[in-house]
């Protein structure tokens, strides 16, 4: 008797497996939040230098162009000012007189003056993150980045010798401290640190979901489960855009979207641990006690009660550790090299394409809440394609065709013109929602890829290669400055090279789970 069996005959996709199910997803609402947060919380407004004061005190009365120089579009130039107030650009009747061509110019020394707009109180206004220090608004969400990245490998190590469900309460409980930590940062440096320990809680928290989610559910229900998940990261671009939109104050936006964690942790503790992680892990007495549990709870005790640790320890053979320890097994046999190397391929180009696309909603020149409500939606019809292709034809096609798809909706805007922002915006918001179901796909295929022994070493592997790919996405745009479509070929090419990688891994369709890397190596 496998696992499989032993589930549907404890009751399948019953009463236990849905409030599991239900309970792991909710928190999924908030992952968008945190992700996606610095399109709203770092948003740039128009900004200006602040203009020399005068003796007379009348500067508010002087225009503009007197003390700030125009660019090319006839506004003020955001990072330079007149050393000196150019009247003679005024005549006597008090209008705009030509330009001062040749007159010196300086830095912004006394600060600047934010427009009152879309973005009025961010991190970029608080601590002045524009001109010479724009950069270190990307890198806070590179910061951020590195500790999801960190955190895929080490809460995936942790909780394949610690236990899914210990390592995601505490997930939960440092996302909340640090995300109100943040919100309460008083410096920049504050701020980048919080918001790194966040990101490692985040890597834990949806490792951790995926994997309890899979090892408690039937074979035919993973993708159904698999899909509810994405969506839930789907219906969390939604709250961010309406949480955003009615909270402007970034401090109070970190804030609210931090506090439902705490809340997560509380009932985190009625969390029943994984069986097969507790069988595997040399515990069938607590596996036991769990799965007679679940058989109560579906209306099925007498099957729970005919249970034993023997029957258990006959469900998993645990096979001897392979020399270099577990990291060293993603690598040691042909076909675990073959999954660690497609999965790292499909997860890096996944990611870096997606981040590439999301995190750039200013640069489309619509509407920022507009756009992340249409970037969100579009997740929508491009997740429950996804499902239904991983299904009824397979999860290697789904994975395949949905990264070739979102590399030539990319490579299209190639040959777009500039000016047709509307078409640009269609291949787009088409090539992100292919993303989205690329990683719907990621998210199921690569649980079933790997042996239960070091699945979440596998799913570490696949999040840590998804954040090399998030914080390499910003380093590319400038290629810009080589060639303007550069950028959209790096874009576009990753998705569709890993489309191609994807036809050497295995399909797993109606397979159970593998338990040993020698359950790996059969197929």
């Amino acid at each position: 008797m496998t696992f499989v069996e032993l589930l549907a005959r404890l009751g399948g996709m019953g009463r236990f497996q849905v409030t599991y199910v239900t309970a792991l997803a909710i928190p999924l609402l908030m992952l968008a939040s945190h992700n996606l947060l610095q399109n709203f919380t770092a948003g740039v407004p128009e900004h200006h230098c602040r203009p020399w004061p005068t003796a007379n005190d009348s500067a508010g009365d002087v225009p503009l162009l007197v003390s700030i120089p125009s660019d090319g579009h006839h506004r003020p130039q955001s990072c330079r000012r007149y050393v000196e107030p150019q009247w003679h650009l005024l005549e006597v009747n008090g209008t705009v007189n030509g330009t001062a061509n040749g007159a010196a110019t300086e830095p912004c020394r006394d600060g600047w003056i934010y427009h009152d707009g879309v973005f009025t109180h961010t991190i970029v206004t608080e601590w002045d993150l524009v001109c010479e220090s724009k950069k270190l608004r990307q890198v806070a969400q590179s910061i951020y980045m590195a500790g999801i990245l960190l955190g895929s490998g080490l809460f995936g190590v942790l909780s394949d010798k610690f236990g899914r469900r210990a390592l995601l309460t505490w997930c939960y409980l440092q996302l909340g401290v640090t995300g109100a930590g943040t919100a309460a940062a008083p410096t920049f440096v504050v701020y980048c640190l919080c918001r790194f320990l966040a990101g490692l809680a985040m890597a834990g928290v949806s490792l951790n979901s995926v994997s309890l989610c899979m090892e408690w559910i039937p074979t035919e229900a993973r993708a159904v489960v698999g899909t509810i998940n994405g969506y839930c990261y789907t219906l969390g671009q939604f709250v961010l855009a309406a949480v955003a939109f009615g909270l402007p104050h970034w401090r109070w936006l970190q804030l609210v979207v931090s506090l439902p964690f705490f809340l997560f942790f509380l009932y985190s503790w009625l969390f029943v641990e994984s069986a097969r992680w507790q069988v595997i892990s040399g515990r069938p007495d607590l596996a036991l006690k769990g799965l007679r549990k679940v058989a109560r709870i579906n209306g099925r005790k007498e099957e729970g009660d005919k249970l034993s640790e023997e029957v258990l320890r006959a469900l998993v053979h645990r096979e001897p550790p392979l020399p270099g320890g577990t990291l060293a097994t993603l690598v040691r046999t042909p076909g675990m090299r073959m999954v660690s190397c497609g999965v790292s391929f499909v997860w890096f180009s996944t990611a870096f394409a997606y981040y590439g696309l999301a995190m750039d909603l200013q640069g489309f020149g619509v509407d920022i809440y507009l756009s992340q409500l249409v970037f969100g939606a579009v997740d929508i019809p491009a997740k429950l394609a996804s499902v239904l292709v991983i299904s009824c034809v397979g999860r290697r096609v789904a994975q395949g065709g949905s990264l070739a798809l979102a590399g030539i909706c990319i490579l299209a805007n190639i040959v777009v013109p500039m000016d047709l922002q509307m078409l640009r915006m269609a291949f787009a918001v088409i090539g992100k929602g292919s993303l989205a179901a690329s990683f719907n796909c990621a998210y199921i295929f690569s649980g079933e890829l790997f042996p239960t022994v070091i699945r979440q070493t596998g799913m570490g592997l696949g999040g840590t290669m998804a954040r090399v790919g998030s914080m390499v996405a910003p380093l590319v745009r400038m290629a810009a400055d080589v060639t303007p479509v550069l950028p959209l070929i790096i874009y576009g090419a990753a998705p569709i090279i890993s489309a191609i990688a994807t036809c050497f891994l295995p399909e797993t369709r109606n397979m159970p789970l593998p338990e040993t890397v020698k359950d790996v190596e059969r197929r």
